[in-house]
């Protein structure tokens, strides 16, 4: 039995909207995808080779930060005397059952609720027989308490996991397959778990159950057979919206989008209909036809609509839900090429564009705040054809921050950030207690290389992707190397305090990682494929490390487990014991509250100012159009934020400069310069593009202000967009539009070459006459033909302008019929995509297929 445990053993804490980890015994990922080690590590790292920056990656000066520190023998002698200190407050407890696989969820926010779902099922044939038991802890995992019998010892369905209600509603969902096979059942909380009441479904589910989020009440789903069922009472009643839905999404209050085909078959998605609902199914309207795909981020609606003979596909863009679109107007683009949209707030979009070819990159464009008109950002940004992975993420933790891959000519991957969203991209630093590694071709000059998705669909030795949070300012924890390029023999742990401008080694060798009480505590496990029994914590963010002897007795290492938001004091370390014949989940709870003996008072804090090293310059520390002043923990004091802990900033607006302004569309900077030069591509052409059935010129210095950047006065670039009068297809997903339109073109047309051909038969009719008049005047015949023929050929020409101009479009079309990336749509209905981070699955890898004609819109 041991042995069979042994190969099911799994621990997967459930994603959540409240929050959520997965754990694998192997991989031990934390909210990450299954990673195994891989013995060819050494040689996958002869592809590796020896290489200098490129110039135009080369460092700004504006980018020269001093980090903030202190001396380490300050914070560290702080920690005395802890080891008695959180002896006192660990707490452990045994799981007596068999499980292969345990799932973990918060209820609420600072309840101290977690719910423990254990599961054993062993497959046969066509069915599955297993078990499950519940346990329920009120004090942060240092206790639990069975409380199978809530749910009637009925087995739940691990693949729905545990569906917990938004905000503080308490309320828990868990799904259950009745035994033999006759149907679906519900049990449902509103207490927080204290209680349950199961509900049968007049339907069986094909997708977990999703809530509304702004109303808890209410929630949707797919069934196996794509109908979209609605509850308004939290699932007592449900009724039947749509049948054949392929995928649906909520939207702002109250409203869902939902793709359909009356056909009967999603397969066929490009000839999909987007629908809408914003009174819960009682009316429901078409906003686009010919739909692919969709997606939500922001105040943004993305729809990939087939065009064309259904070969290609392009983006429509909404900020009305869907009321009117807009084509993204993308500079040139090959049919081959797919688009990814990495990210999206209310104020942009990023958006990836594929190279031609299996080339493995791409390049990174950015938005205005209308979502349409699209901007060069970053070349060469890594994106993999076969696995979907990328390592754009961003940094939570300061604005405007984004961190990702690029892909160089020699195929070595090296990191570059952008503090501005997007307007300029640089290394990152190299640490100052670090030396260059073997990668290196200066050893004196290097920089330093997050690891992210793309190390980890490598198998390399990364268990977690970087981590920030938005209550912890400025803090970056992540795993790294310091060289030319990202090393695949060794990656340790790094830490920046100043949202990635400086970053020092905090450890030594892969680790998981977690922030508490705001990022005033840091922990730590370090991951060597060894039974463990330390954790590792930080009170100066990452500068002084203690190590705590949490156990006698080394456990299986599966995962760290805290609750979502750092605001806690808790930390769980999970993991399991194996005897002779059997193996037990166990788990440590240590209470870090004591350890902190005093709450943080006004001396504790000392104002920073980000983006800035010096916060006596008036001109320094304008990012985005305005400074921001924080008031942050001081490194040697130990205290406690509490959960009440707000982050406290004080805006400054400043001048506009050209530090400010993007490229505008159709332009891009100079190697080693913020100059935006125009592409050659596009030189000499009038730029043209079509907003709201309105054909806009386009004049422009190069420059185009930041979305969201809140500069005053100063340098503003002349930039204006000229109404030329003419009506233009800018929403070709409306079926009434493009019925309308469609129906007006074909009938200019068929009166312009019915005028044509009347002028035609006319001059027929005359030469006819002329020449049954008279045959004796040669020359004149001669003439009066070519007069005729003349006459034909102008008209012709004038039909050819006519239908390009009025019919086809304008002088040049900057938009471009296009082939994108697409997100796996099966398990899309999660409610509302994050806001900036609307492509990615909450392990930070992008699911689809090898091909290349997918559409990422999620």
């Amino acid at each position: 039995m041991g042995l069979l445990l042994q190969g099911l053993l799994l621990f997967a804490v459930c994603a959540l909207p409240a929050g959520g980890l997965d754990f694998q015994p192997g991989s031990k990922a934390l909210g990450q995808s299954v990673f195994v080690r891989r013995s060819d590590v050494v040689k996958r790292a002869t592809h590796i080779v020896k290489r200098s920056l490129p110039s135009w990656l080369a460092e700004s000066h504006h980018h020269r930060i001093s980090r903030r520190s202190v001396e380490q023998s300050d914070s560290c002698k702080q920690h005395q005397g802890f080891q008695s200190k959180l002896t006192d407050n660990t707490h452990s407890f045994i799981f007596n059952d068999l499980s292969g696989s345990v799932s973990l969820a918060w209820v609420g926010d600072g309840t101290g609720v977690i719910l423990a779902l254990t599961t054993f099922q062993v497959p046969f044939f066509m069915l599955r027989f297993g078990q499950s038991k519940l346990y329920r802890s009120e004090n942060y995992g240092k206790s639990f308490e069975d409380v199978t019998s809530l749910i009637n010892n009925t087995f739940i369905l691990t693949e729905f996991g545990i569906a917990i209600g938004p905000e503080n509603s308490g309320k828990v969902i868990l799904t259950a397959e009745i035994s033999g096979g006759d149907g679906y059942r519900i049990f449902v909380s509103s207490d927080f778990g204290k209680t349950f009441t199961h509900l049968d479904l007049p339907f069986n589910p094909l997708i977990q159950i999703s809530y509304n989020p702004e109303n808890s009440n209410v929630l949707a789903v797919l069934s196996s057979r794509n109908e979209l069922w609605l509850s308004e009472d939290f699932g007592r009643n449900w009724k039947k919206i749509h049948n054949m839905v392929c995928l649906f999404k909520w939207g702002r209050k109250n409203t869902i989008f939902f793709t359909a085909n009356q056909n009967g078959s999603c397969s066929e998605r490009g000839m999909l209909d987007l629908k809408r609902t914003t009174d819960l199914g009682k009316t429901i309207k078409i906003v686009a036809s010919k739909i692919f795909s969709f997606g939500l981020g922001g105040r943004f609606l993305f729809a990939s609509v087939m065009t064309g003979k259904g070969t290609l596909r392009m983006i429509h863009v909404s900020v009305d839900q869907g009321e009117t679109w807009n084509m993204a107007q993308l500079p040139p683009v090959g049919h081959e090429q797919f688009y990814s949209i990495l990210a999206a707030n209310d104020d942009m979009v990023f958006m990836h564009v594929d190279e031609p070819g299996d080339t493995g990159f791409g390049t990174i464009y950015v938005s205005d705040d209308r979502g349409t008109v699209y901007s060069k950002s970053l070349e060469r940004h890594l994106y993999t054809t076969t696995g979907g992975d990328t390592d754009f993420t961003n940094v939570t933790s300061l604005r405007g921050v984004f961190i990702t891959s690029v892909l160089a000519e020699d195929n070595s991957v090296q990191s570059v950030v952008s503090f501005d969203q997007g307007g300029e991209w640089v290394p990152l630093r190299k640490p100052a207690n670090t030396k260059c590694d073997a990668t290196s071709k200066d050893p004196d000059k290097c920089s330093l290389h997050i690891h992210a998705a793309y190390s980890i669909a490598m198998k390399l030795s990364v268990p977690m992707l970087p981590l920030t949070e938005p209550n912890a300012v400025g803090l970056i924890l992540a795993h790294g190397s310091v060289g030319d390029a990202i090393s695949v023999i060794k990656s340790d742990v790094y830490v920046s305090d100043d949202g990635g401008y400086t970053w020092i080694k905090a450890l030594d060798g892969p680790h998981y990682y977690a922030m508490l009480d705001s990022g005033g505590l840091l922990v730590a496990v370090e991951d060597n494929g060894e039974p463990i029994n330390k954790i590792k914590f930080s009170t100066d963010e990452g500068q002084c490390w203690s190590v705590y002897v949490f156990t006698k007795e080394p456990i299986s290492f599966t995962g760290l487990a805290s609750e979502p938001g750092a605001r806690s004091m808790n930390v769980s370390i999970w993991g399991y014991r194996e005897s002779l014949i059997s193996q037990y989940w166990v788990s440590f709870t240590i209470d870090f509250r004591e350890l902190l003996t005093r709450d943080c008072d006004d001396n504790d804090y000392v104002q920073w100012l980000a983006h800035s090293d010096d916060i006596s310059d008036p001109n320094d520390g304008c990012m985005l159009g305005y400074k921001e002043k924080f008031l942050r923990l001081r490194k040697d004091s130990v205290c406690w934020n509490g959960r009440d802990y707000i982050v406290n900033t004080q805006p400054t607006p400043c001048p506009c400069t050209l530090d400010d302004f993007l490229c505008d569309f159709g332009y891009s900077r100079k190697e080693n310069s913020s100059e935006c030069v125009e592409q050659p591509d596009l030189q000499g052409k009038v730029l043209e593009f079509c907003l709201h059935g309105k054909e806009e010129k386009l004049q422009t210095k190069g420059y185009r202000k930041i979305p969201g950047d809140k500069c005053e006065g100063g340098e503003m670039p002349q930039r204006k967009e000229i109404d030329l009068s003419k009506r233009c297809v800018s929403d070709l997903v409306s079926p009434e539009l493009q019925v309308s339109v469609s129906a007006k073109q074909r009938f200019t047309l068929l009166i312009y070459l019915a005028v044509v051909c009347f002028c035609a038969c006319i001059s027929q009719i005359f030469v006819c006459l002329y020449f049954l008049q008279t045959d004796s005047h040669s020359s004149k015949s001669v003439a009066v033909v070519l007069a005729v023929v003349a006459v034909v050929l102008l008209s012709v020409t004038a039909g050819v302008i006519f239908v390009r101009k009025y019919v086809c479009g304008g002088r040049f079309l900057v938009h471009r019929y296009s082939v994108l990336q697409q997100h796996v749509e099966d398990n899309a209905a999660e409610g509302i995509d994050e806001p900036l981070d609307t492509s990615h699955t909450p392990n930070g890898k992008i699911e689809f297929h090898d091909d290349s004609d997918e559409d990422l819109l999620e």
